[in-house]
Order: C-alpha cells, then sequence, then structure tokens
C-alpha cells in the first residue's frame, strides 16, 4: 500500500497486528485486508450503498447490469425533461413585420431567435451527449482529477455507434423507391471535417506532441475547438461564404414562401395549414373540406388539424429524441396519435379528406392510416353501395371498379358475409382473389341466389372487398369508398320506380358538396337511365350553387345512386336559399316515381362563427397536448401517473409494461421544476444536476459490473455504456429518417454531436485535470494504450464512413441520396457501415485485453 503526506514525504510507519498500520500513533487497516474477499467493492464513487460481502458474485453483477439497463430508462426520461428546458429556450421568437395588401395592418410573423446550426451544437447536442460528458467529468474529478478510461472511451465508443450504427439505420429504414437527402450540405461539411479533425487531434496529443501527457494548452486547445465549431456552423448556415444555396435559404424558410396577395392561390391549392401555423383561412378551408364528408365530429377535425399542424411544422432532432424516449417509457407521445374510432371513420369515408391533408408538398404522411394517392395506387371499389336481385335470379354479376392507377397488376380479395340471408339456404358463399391486369377496369364477381320457393320477406347480405395479407401483393394498390356492398334479394322482376327518397332537404352553406340520394324500387331488373337537371330558385347556380344536369346510370340489381351538387359558401351573412331538383326521361322500362322533384334549401351557418372558435380552441388543444415540454406541476405529475400521459384509448400493451418499468423514475423527475418558469433556464439547471446524479451512479454500476465479469473499463464503456446512452438517438434518428423530407435530422447532426463529444466531454474535464496539476507542479498522465488506439481505429473508419456518405449523395447507383435510394446499394452500404462498427469493437476489445499491440 502507498502512502505519503501531502509534501510528498514518506511517513514513519510501523507495522501493527492483524495486518494493520501504525502511523503518528494511530492505527490504520490496510486496503487489501479491508477488501479481502469484497471482489470490486472499491470502484464505485457512490456505490455500493450496503455491503455486499456475503453476495455471489454471479448474483452481484445481475444485480449490477439490471441497475445499469434501469438506469438507463432513467437517464433518458430526465434527459426528455432536460431537452423539454432546452426547447422552451429555444423556442424564443421575435416579430417581423411584412407589407401586405393592406396599408394600415402590416403582416406580422415571428421568427426564431436561436439560429438552427448554433441550437444543434450548443443546447441540443449538450442535451443528447449530457450523460457521456457529464461522466468523463465526473470520473476525472472522483479520481482526485487522475484520467479514467470508463469516461473517454465511452465518448468514443459512443461516437463509433453514432456514425457506424445510427447511419446504417437511417439508410435502411427508408421506405422502398424514397430516399432523403441532406438539405444543409454546408453545415454537414463542417461537422464532419471536424468530427474527423476533433478525433485526429486526440491521437496527436496522446501520440505525438506530448506522449500519455495532456498538457494545458492541449486541454485548451481541445475545448476551444468546440466555440469555433460552433461559429464556423454559423458562418455556413449563413452562407457568408462560398455558392449560394439551391434550396431555399433559412432566411426564406422563417419568413414563410408566400408573398403579400397568394393567400387565394394558396386556399385554392388545399394547402390549409402553412408552415406549421393555425390561422383562421386555413381553418376555414378546412371545414369546408370536412364537412363534405358525414360521421366526422368536430372533434375528430380538431384532431385531425392538430395532427396535420404538428406534423407540417419543422421538428429539430431534439423533438425526435424526445418522442423516442417516451415510446421507450410508455410516455405521453410527441407525435398525433389517431383513436381507432377515427381510423375507422377515416378509412371507410375519408379517403380524400386525409388525401387533402397530406398535399402540403413539405410535410410528411401522418402514419398509419392509408392515404387515397389515385395517381399512385390503383383504387378498388364497387360500382354501387347497393343492389336488389330476385330470389329465382339464380347467378348474376357484380361490377367491381378499377380507378386511379391503371399500369400495374393488382389483386384483391372479395367476401360475402350474412346479413338477415345466410349462406348456404339463401346465397352461395364467396371468397376468392381477383386480379386486374395492366389497363384492366373492371372485373365481376359472380353471385348465386339460392330459390326455395318458400315464402320470404326480403333479405339482405353484404360482399366485402380487403387487400390481401402479402405485403407486395398490397403495393400500389388501396381500397375506394364503396369497399362494402348491400346486396337484397327481392322477389320482383321489374325494372322499378325511380325517385327520390325525400321531397326536400336542408343543407349548410358550408357543407361543401349537398349529396342528394336517388332510389330505385319496385324492381331492380336490368340496367335503367334516368335525367336529372338543377332548377335555380332563390339560390341561382355559379352564386350559391354549381347546378346543371346529368344522368344518373343504375346497372342491373342496382337500387340507390346520388347526386352530388357543389355549394358555394362565401362566408357573408344571408337569407336562407333554396334551388330544385327534378328527374326526368327514365329510360330501360323504368318508371319515375312519385317524388320526381325536390326541394335543397340553403341555410346560413349563423353559428358558424361560435364553431370556428371551438374549433380554433380544441385544435389548439390538441396541438398543446403534442408539445415536447410541460407548462405547470400539475401537468408534469399527470404525464407522470398516467400510462401515455392519460391518452388511455390509445396506450398499447407495451406502453402499460413500460409505464410500469419506468414509473418511479417519472414520480421522482416529476417534481423537477418545469420550463415555464424562468424561460426554461431553472429547469436546464436542475434537471442536469440530476443527470450528473445519475450518470454518477450509472458510472459506477458500470464499473463495478466490468470488474465482476473481468472486463477491462475501456471494453465496458464501448460496449454497455455507449449502447445504453445512443438508443435514443437511434430511435429519434430512425423516425427523423422516415418522416422528414430531409435527411439532416436523421444522421446530418451525428457529426456535429460526435465533435461536441470531444470538445465538451473530454477538452473540459482534461483543461480542468491539466491546470490542477500544473498549479501541482505535476503532470496529467493521460495513457495512451487502448484510448489511442481506439481513437486511431475510429478515426480512419469515420473517413471511409463519411466518405461513403458523400459517394451515396454524387452517384446515381445510390440514389443521388445519403440514405435510401434503389434496394440493392441500400441494403450493402447498410450492412458495410454495421461491420465497420463490429470491427471497431471487436479490434479495440481484442487490443485492450492484449490479444495484439501496435
Amino acid at each position: 500500500m502507498a502512502l505519503g503526506l501531502d509534501d510528498g514525504t514518506m511517513p514513519d510507519v510501523e507495522v501493527g497486528p492483524d495486518n494493520s498500520y501504525i502511523i503518528d500513533n494511530k492505527t490504520y487497516v490496510s486496503k487489501d485486508e479491508v477488501y479481502n474477499g469484497y471482489k470490486c467493492a472499491d470502484r464505485g464513487i457512490l456505490l455500493p450503498f450496503i455491503s455486499e460481502y456475503t453476495w455471489s458474485i454471479e448474483v452481484r453483477a445481475f444485480l449490477y447490469l439490471v441497475g445499469l439497463l434501469y438506469c438507463f430508462l432513467g437517464v433518458a426520461i430526465i434527459a426528455d425533461i432536460f431537452m423539454g428546458a432546452i426547447e422552451k429556450i429555444t423556442s424564443k421568437t421575435r416579430k417581423v413585420y411584412l407589407t401586405s395588401e393592406k396599408e394600415d395592418e402590416p403582416e406580422v410573423i415571428e421568427v426564431r431567435i436561436w439560429s438552427d446550426a448554433v441550437a444543434n451544437l450548443t443546447l441540443m447536442a449538450l442535451g443528447s451527449s449530457a450523460p457521456e460528458i457529464l461522466l468523463a467529468i465526473i470520473e476525472v474529478i472522483a479520481n482526485k482529477f487522475e484520467a479514467g478510461a470508463l469516461g473517454p472511451g465511452t465518448i468514443v465508443g459512443s461516437a463509433a455507434f453514432n456514425l457506424f450504427v445510427i447511419s446504417a439505420v437511417c439508410v435502411l429504414s427508408i421506405p422502398k423507391g424514397e430516399s432523403r437527402r441532406i438539405k444543409d450540405i454546408k453545415v454537414f461539411a463542417v461537422t464532419a471535417v471536424f468530427s474527423i479533425v476533433a478525433y485526429v487531434w486526440l491521437l496527436i496529443i496522446l501520440k505525438a506532441v506530448t506522449p500519455n501527457e495532456v498538457e494545458v494548452w492541449e486541454a485548451a486547445v481541445t475545448f476551444l475547438m468546440f466555440p469555433l465549431l460552433v461559429l464556423l456552423a454559423w458562418m455556413a448556415e449563413k452562407n457568408f461564404c462560398g455558392i449560394p444555396n439551391k434550396t431555399d435559404t433559412s432566411k426564406q424558410i422563417e419568413l414563410g414562401n408566400f408573398q403579400p396577395g397568394e393567400t387565394d392561390k394558396f386556399l385554392r391549392d388545399r394547402q390549409y395549414f402553412r408552415d406549421g401555423r393555425l390561422d383562421r383561412d386555413g381553418l376555414v378551408a378546412f371545414i369546408k373540406e370536412v364537412k363534405n364528408y358525414p360521421g366526422l365530429t368536430d372533434e375528430d377535425a380538431a384532431i385531425l388539424a392538430a395532427s396535420k399542424l404538428v406534423e407540417s411544422q419543422s421538428h429539430s432532432r431534439m423533438w425526435y429524441r424526445v418522442g423516442a424516449v417516451r415510446n421507450m417509457t410508455g410516455g405521453r407521445k410527441t407525435q398525433p396519435q389517431l383513436s381507432t374510432k377515427l381510423k375507422v371513420r377515416l378509412s371507410q369515408c375519408l379517403h380524400s379528406v386525409y388525401n387533402a391533408m397530406n398535399e402540403h408538398p413539405d410535410a410528411p404522411t401522418l402514419g398509419e392510416v392509408p392515404q387515397v394517392k389515385p395517381h399512385q395506387n390503383a383504387v378498388i371499389d364497387f360500382h354501387a353501395a347497393s343492389c336488389a336481385v330476385m330470389e329465382d335470379i339464380g347467378k348474376f354479376k357484380v361490377a367491381v371498379c378499377r380507378s386511379g392507377r391503371l399500369d400495374n397488376r393488382v389483386s384483391v380479395r372479395v367476401e360475402t358475409i350474412d346479413g338477415t340471408a345466410t349462406e348456404e339456404q339463401d346465397y352461395m358463399p364467396i371468397n376468392e382473389v381477383i386480379t386486374f391486369e395492366p389497363e384492366e377496369s373492371e372485373k365481376f364477381v359472380e353471385v348465386e341466389i339460392i330459390n326455395d320457393n318458400q315464402w320470404e320477406p326480403d333479405e339482405e347480405f353484404f360482399l366485402k372487398i380487403s387487400l390481401l395479407m402479402n405485403a407486395e401483393e398490397r403495393e400500389g394498390v388501396q381500397l375506394g369508398r364503396i369497399s362494402i356492398m348491400e346486396i337484397t334479394i327481392l322477389n320482383d322482376d321489374e325494372p322499378g320506380v325511380v325517385m327520390f327518397q325525400k321531397r326536400g332537404f336542408l343543407v349548410k352553406e358550408s357543407i361543401g358538396n349537398a349529396v342528394i340520394p336517388v332510389v330505385r324500387k319496385n324492381g331492380a331488373d336490368g340496367e335503367i337511365t334516368i335525367k336529372w337537371r338543377s332548377i335555380d330558385k332563390t339560390a341561382v347556380s355559379g352564386k350559391d350553387y354549381t347546378g346543371g344536369e346529368g344522368v344518373l346510370t343504375f346497372k342491373h340489381t342496382e337500387i340507390e345512386q346520388n347526386i352530388e351538387i357543389p355549394i358555394i359558401d362565401d362566408m357573408t351573412p344571408e337569407k336562407d336559399e333554396h334551388f330544385e331538383i327534378e328527374l326526368f326521361d327514365p329510360t330501360g322500362g323504368a318508371k319515375i316515381g312519385q317524388i320526381n322533384r325536390t326541394a335543397v334549401t340553403i341555410t346560413n351557418d349563423d353559428d358558424f362563427n361560435n364553431v370556428l372558435n371551438n374549433m380554433m380552441q380544441m385544435t389548439n388543444a390538441n396541438i398543446h397536448a403534442m408539445q415536447v415540454h410541460h407548462e405547470t406541476y400539475v401537468s408534469q405529475i399527470k404525464d407522470a401517473l398516467n400510462v401515455n400521459g392519460g391518452d388511455i384509448e390509445n396506450a398499447t400493451a407495451g406502453d402499460y409494461v413500460l409505464h410500469f418499468l419506468t414509473f418511479g423514475w417519472k414520480i421522482i423527475f416529476a417534481l423537477v421544476p418545469p420550463p415555464s418558469l424562468l424561460g426554461g433556464w431553472l429547469c436546464f439547471v436542475v434537471s442536469l444536476a440530476c443527470i450528473g446524479l445519475l450518470t454518477a451512479i450509472i458510472g459506477d454500476l458500470a464499473a463495478i459490473f466490468g470488474c465482476l465479469v473481468n472486463l477491462d473499463d475501456a471494453i465496458t464503456a464501448i460496449t454497455f455504456v455507449a449502447l445504453g446512452t445512443s438508443l435514443p438517438d437511434t430511435f429519434a434518428s430512425r423516425t427523423a429518417a422516415v418522416q422528414e423530407k430531409y435527411a439532416d435530422n436523421a444522421v446530418g447532426n451525428v457529426t456535429g454531436s460526435n465533435s461536441v463529444n470531444v470538445f465538451l466531454g473530454l477538452g473540459l474535464p482534461w483543461f480542468i485535470a491539466s491546470v490542477y496539476h500544473y498549479a501541482k507542479g505535476s503532470k496529467f498522465k493521460v495513457e495512451a494504450g487502448s484510448l489511442g488506439f481506439s481513437v486511431g481505429l475510429f478515426s480512419g473508419l469515420c473517413i471511409i464512413t463519411i466518405a461513403l456518405l458523400m459517394a451515396r449523395r454524387m452517384f446515381s447507383i445510390f440514389g443521388k441520396a445519403e440514405l435510401g435510394g434503389p434496394p440493392c446499394p441500400k441494403i450493402c452500404s447498410g450492412i458495410f457501415m454495421i461491420m465497420l462498427w463490429l470491427i471497431y469493437v471487436l479490434i479495440s476489445a481484442f487490443q485492450t485485453t492484449g490479444y495484439f499491440n501496435f
């Protein structure tokens, strides 16, 4: 045991009984005697909390591993709160006044004060890398300003995982046929260069300039590279030098892409919510579209509007990371969740609304609910929603129609479902797959009715179209609005009588389209047609509605068709108005029924302003529920207590399990001051302190676990600890890669984060330690050893990976994009980058354990 006084001299030591030492008449027990048989008990700063002397090594190793994993969840949760504070700080805006068509009413918009590049490389990088950075700082201080292996190893290992694995996951996650390019390539170029320079610089100071030693000036230069990186990235973002960007500049993005007078065009294009902002005109246009479809409530419309607004906003990497953490812990989701009931309504009758909501060119899709894309997909449905047949008809054919895309081969399944009519007794069951060849727009399904020669009341059953289970068979095809058809079995063989259902209909001015049903009764034999025309009354065609005339065709057995009349909403108060629709000139033997004319009354929406205000309030409430940070202690505690933040309807079984596992952490960290206090800075400081405390515990757990299983700290750092701190970033990057239009938030920030890890995570603790040793007249020793080898290996592989990403951007074989592209090169690129990570981990581990030396 080494002993020494503060002045460097050796004291007089006498050996006492039981391996004790007597120093200045005081008895001390040796360290070896204290820890004899109590393996690794001296490796922690705070741990162990209790005596584990009698526990077996296997049990201790298992418990420390579980504790390590559990603490990773805890640090992810407090990092979520920490990033909420950062979001509050960086979301501060200033007002900018623009000229408008009205001289006395200038257009006012708000732009962020924080530059995206500065925010990403300072507060947001600190938020995602805080555990690694604090681990290195705490380790140096706890080791009495001597270098350790766990902190630096975690930083290099985390950088390797981020660059190799996260990039590979993002490349592979892009949907088939799609690609993502880095938009702000200049900022990426700066961070990519610095990510290489950072690790090459470490190699230089550890191996070349002052081997195995870090001097004050070397640590200072390492730390000062951080503000230099931020400055150069900011200059690149603002384009202070070089060729102007071909894409929109940041200023154009902040101020919006719409000039005064373009509102009408904006609404005509059905881009309801520009740049992710809720405005009255956009909401009015959205309500008008939604009102076309029955069954959708104002609450549903508000949820859809909020979902579109959240999705169409520009999100930071931090937003995706918080979302990933909450998915991992069963917390309140940051991304829109549509209820099961709403999804059913959408799938049945809101395909067109859903398509309109996704027409914004910069907006990602809303997720699971299928979109109607007739220009991309073949749309399959029945020709009519219902038909009637005679009981003695035997076999007849039902038309299945195809619209939209016609150049591909698609298949769907058609099957029967019992109603009051039952299979085998009233009809023969059907369960078959029909295939549309290219350019084929209509197929027929043969239905057989069983005639039992007994009198029965009219009965009905249903035909249903569904997509095939095979994922490949589902590509390029989707269901239309009429995917279920009702078939009524009648005892009448007449062509039938055609008439309106009612003598009058009342519609609101904001309905969009008035749907007027026309029915065929007392027979459904053969194909018939009937003409219709609108007749102006107090409502005038072209001013109050879009009238005209047309022809309805009832195919054999069809019993109902609709006339759709567009209603013009001028949004001005006026009296109720009406027009009429008349049926005339039937063919095919059909007759006109008693109700051959109906009146359509257009009523003014007297309560429209109230409805609109309520819609805006509900939409804002839904948006507020999706924001990253909390405003009050009450909302924080409520979210902590409830699975999925209280949204029980959309909570999954996995959410319940994860919420149960992390409940303790959530309750503890709900006591952190909410970001609404002091502009987010109080939450920033307190949550950073919590991360520091939890990181110290993680460091102890990792060190003791590694010691118990005979793993060197360097190996523990680049495997267990690096993976645990990087998994949230992996899920966040994957989500950003799939949902964002560009790759900046997926892989564009990885290089910047890796650079910041070195400049802050090593530069700051090494500077503190080197100053301490300089003041004491000693040297700050940092053994190059496995750290120098790991840094050198990573630097070489880093250059290869960045070169691959740039090659993917430049060459058409990869789709000229960093992410996605053609399937084969995409898969090869992803596998290659994962192999680089495995090579890094294996070779570093072999070198650390002494299998070979360089």
